[in-house]
């Protein structure tokens, strides 16, 4: 067909001006993608009029003129979709940086609300974990203290009962007596256990509802 040379001329002309697209700058980026734009629509246009003269072409001609204009089509399709894949790079390096300079211009104050409210929001909640562990701080102070005199009298029972049971020996009591006494140290020891371990489980409670 007498039109295909021209046909593959402005296709070799529109790959020549896509490839000065990474050359060019900002400003002339933008007319050069509208002319190849106008180069791609006009060759679909003209080969949309050499497919409906190829259906014309003698029986004999007729496949082979189908597949040149099939041939171009794709070429053409080719360079279109080219163009649109460089336009989306082209977007989306412009979009980011935009957002890069925003982001190093933006300037924040001290009277910005949302930035007031996040200050408010940490300040309060480091309030309260200082609060939280001054209250465990102290609960363990008054915990040990407790232990502490749990302690010294299990040490005054002890005393106490050994100076009984001597005094008992040396007055001659009865084993009824010495019985009663065991039996009222063994009580006041499970008091003090019981003490002790009501003050752990509290201690315990107390510390995790805090934290």
């Amino acid at each position: 067909m007498s039109y295909s040379y021209s046909f593959f001329r402005h296709i070799h002309e529109v790959q020549s001006q896509m490839g000065r697209l990474d050359s060019c700058d900002k400003q002339s980026v933008h007319l050069l993608e509208n002319e190849i734009q106008a180069r791609i629509d006009q060759i679909f246009s003209n080969l949309e009029r050499l497919e409906i003269l190829s259906s014309k072409e003698p029986p004999t001609k007729r496949q082979n003129a189908k597949l040149r204009v099939d041939q171009l089509k794709y070429d053409v399709q080719h360079l279109q979709t080219g163009l649109r894949n460089f336009q989306h790079r082209r977007y989306t390096r412009e979009q980011q940086d935009k957002e890069r300079e925003e982001l190093m211009t933006r300037s924040y104050t001290t009277n910005d609300s949302e930035t007031s409210i996040h200050i408010d929001e940490t300040l309060q909640f480091n309030s309260s974990v200082r609060n939280a562990h001054q209250g465990i701080d102290d609960l363990l102070g008054s915990g040990t203290t407790i232990l502490d005199g749990l302690r010294d009298q299990r040490k005054t029972l002890k005393g106490t009962q050994k100076k009984i049971l001597d005094v008992a020996n040396m007055l001659g009591l009865s084993n009824t007596v010495m019985r009663l006494i065991e039996k009222r140290a063994f009580q006041d020891k499970v008091i003090m256990i019981g003490g002790m371990l009501l003050t752990c489980v509290l201690m315990f409670l107390v510390f995790k509802y805090l934290t």
